[in-house]
């Protein structure tokens, strides 16, 4: 008599073999043959010819073994017992010294000020080596402050006389964009030195002036075709390393302050895993 209850999988009985589908090489063939049919496209007409008798006689191959009916084979089933292990996942954290776990790394950061002041810093020196760079091959101070506010002309068929002429209008161009980015860069410098302990300088003045140039060496053209005609590349990247180099000694020279420890999901109480304490922990001491 049935109790009206479902037998449970371990109850079932194990079949002593499995229909599944034959093995086929005919979708193997097909797909060889459109392979070389597509190649002949681009080769010579008998990869085609060749792929499309392929294709013609895989496809056959592959609708008789499917048609009207599927073929099939038994497999014998090797029953073997599974052991289902179960792990507990526990999430690691990060001991601080004097402080609370926590999952944010650096534990300190350069204040925004030691950014500006190392941007402007590396302005400066960048500014003195562009100059320095007109004068010896233009006896200019414009030349070099002339080409980079050329940025707001769409115009390349200016003489060097021209270029190398005092222009209020590009002076204060070149000053706002020279000080904008140069902040902008300062800042970039503060954010990511705290992150490379290591030989910050090496680095900052000298690994990602090269990269900043290679990246400049593809677009500006776009950006300003005038300055792309005349620039000195060897000069651009001389100004690059002082700016990197002055910037990077006046940021990691500025005094660290410590990291906000926990972040916004913590202190409003919602539980993430590595800043919540799980169920049942006790809090470290502090």
């Amino acid at each position: 008599m049935s109790s009206g209850h479902p037998s449970s999988p371990a109850a079932s009985p194990i079949p002593a073999h499995v229909s599944l589908p034959a093995p086929s090489v005919w979708p193997g063939l097909l797909a060889l043959g459109l392979t070389l049919a597509a190649a002949g496209l681009v080769g010579s007409r008998v990869l085609s010819i060749v792929g499309a008798v392929l294709c013609v006689v895989g496809g056959i191959g592959w609708f008789l073994q499917v048609l009207p009916h599927d073929r099939h084979e038994d497999v014998s089933v090797d029953a073997k017992p599974v052991t289902i292990a179960v792990s507990h996942r526990k999430v690691s954290r990060m001991a601080a010294a004097q402080a609370p776990h926590r999952a944010r790394l650096p534990l300190e950061i350069y204040p925004i000020s030691a950014g500006i002041k190392g941007g402007l810093a590396g302005s400066v020196a960048m500014a003195v080596s562009a100059i320095l760079y007109g004068v010896i091959s233009h006896g200019s101070v414009w030349y070099p402050i002339n080409l980079l506010g050329a940025v707001v002309y769409a115009q390349t068929e200016v003489s060097t006389a021209q270029i190398s002429a005092f222009h209020i209008e590009l002076l204060l161009v070149a000053t706002v964009l020279h000080l904008t980015t140069s902040i902008l860069v300062g800042l970039l410098y503060g954010a990511i030195l705290p992150m490379l302990p290591r030989r910050p300088i090496l680095v900052g003045g000298v690994f990602a002036p090269l990269v900043w140039t290679g990246l400049l060496y593809s677009v500006l053209d776009l950006i300003d075709p005038l300055l792309n005609q005349r620039i000195d590349w060897l000069w651009f990247l001389v100004s690059q390393v002082a700016f990197g180099v002055v910037a990077g000694l006046v940021v990691v020279r500025q005094v660290r302050v410590p990291t906000w420890q926990f972040p916004l999901a913590a202190r409003a109480g919602i539980e993430s895993p590595g800043m919540m304490h799980e169920v049942g922990e006790q809090n470290p001491p502090r």
